[in-house]
């Protein structure tokens, strides 16, 4: 199978941590030896988030006295590309000897008349509590917004239109590397009136550039891994149940927050819509149950997996939950 894979930020930074490399480091040594079963196995394109690191990376060159202002956030992200893709790169050629790995810093193509430019909603950098919040937000010309119990900067998020190096990353999957790319969303880039392409100040949504990307290399599957086993269905209410298949329309009737879980659903419910294909989400280190689908949230056109009457996208006989599972309440 061809599987595209979106790893959350906490695969490689839990809340409180400090963003040392070192941690860092560590957290993917984890995040790898959860994937290299699927690796191991099957075409894989992997991508990852970058709010934290490129948060860090933002604060240190407002703060760089030898700069006449700080760099934009399309420079950060690449930066923050080649800085996760190396993590990346050399703890999957650890754990796979011999399978060639490549890592790509990419561009992903955005409009500038997305309505995201006047809305920022992605969240990035680290958490504070609320006083801290709008102190810097005054101080620095920030946007903040509450995140969970905390306060954290918001950028714009404009939906992603095409990945520009996609055809390098099908000639790479089709001889047979493993491929890391679409870091943070990969690097927000316009075309101008020239035709040439430019950066712009935004964070693209990685789980939407990697629904975009599976849809364009034809992938079975797509995978957002994070830290949660399922979607839940009204969090923190009193209708909270866990949501273990679904379609794409029952999903969409619900409610989920803009800046954490709606995004990964709406990447979800597109890819399945767009493909006919499996896609879910749940937790990192359940990787290879959910694409069985024997854990996360799993969404197809019907809310079954695999679909009734066959043995699913591209797996053996047997696999994944008995055929006509419906969402589970």
């Amino acid at each position: 199978m061809r599987v595209v894979v979106a790893l959350g930020g906490n695969a490689l930074l839990q809340r409180g941590e400090k963003p040392d490399a070192e941690i860092q480091r560590a957290n993917v040594a984890k995040a790898v030896r959860a994937l290299a079963p699927l690796a191991a196995e099957h075409q894989l394109v992997l991508t990852h988030g970058n709010g934290p690191q490129v948060g860090v990376l933002a604060l240190q060159s407002a703060a760089d006295k030898s700069l006449s202002q700080p760099y934009p956030f399309d420079v950060l992200g690449a930066q923050t590309q080649g800085m996760i893709g190396y993590w990346l790169l050399q703890a999957l050629q650890n754990a796979l000897p011999g399978r060639q790995v490549a890592s790509l810093i990419n561009q992903t193509l955005v409009s500038m008349g997305d309505p995201a430019f006047s809305d920022p909603t992605k969240f990035v950098g680290p958490v504070y509590d609320e006083a801290e919040a709008h102190r810097l937000a005054a101080e620095r010309g920030w946007v903040v917004k509450p995140d969970g119990a905390y306060w954290r900067r918001v950028v714009p998020s404009p939906r992603p239109q095409r990945v520009v190096e996609t055809r390098l990353i099908r000639l790479l999957l089709d001889s047979g590397a493993l491929v890391v790319c679409g870091g943070g969303g990969g690097v927000p880039a316009i075309r101008n009136e020239e035709g040439q392409l430019a950066g712009v100040e935004a964070v693209v949504d990685k789980d939407l550039t990697a629904a975009l990307l599976a849809e364009a290399l034809e992938a079975d599957a797509l995978l957002l891994l994070t830290d949660v086993p399922r979607v839940m269905e009204d969090f923190g209410g009193p209708g909270e149940r866990e949501i273990a298949n679904a379609t794409p329309g029952q999903l969409r009737a619900m409610d989920f927050p803009a800046g954490s879980m709606g995004p990964k659903v709406e990447a979800i419910c597109r890819f399945s819509e767009l493909t006919g294909d499996m896609a879910a989400i749940g937790q990192l280190t359940d990787a290879v149950d959910i694409l069985a689908g024997k854990a996360g949230t799993i969404v197809t056109p019907s809310g079954t997996y695999p679909e009734v009457g066959t043995s699913g996208p591209g797996l053996p006989s047997g696999l994944g939950p008995e055929a006509g599972q419906e969402m589970s309440q």
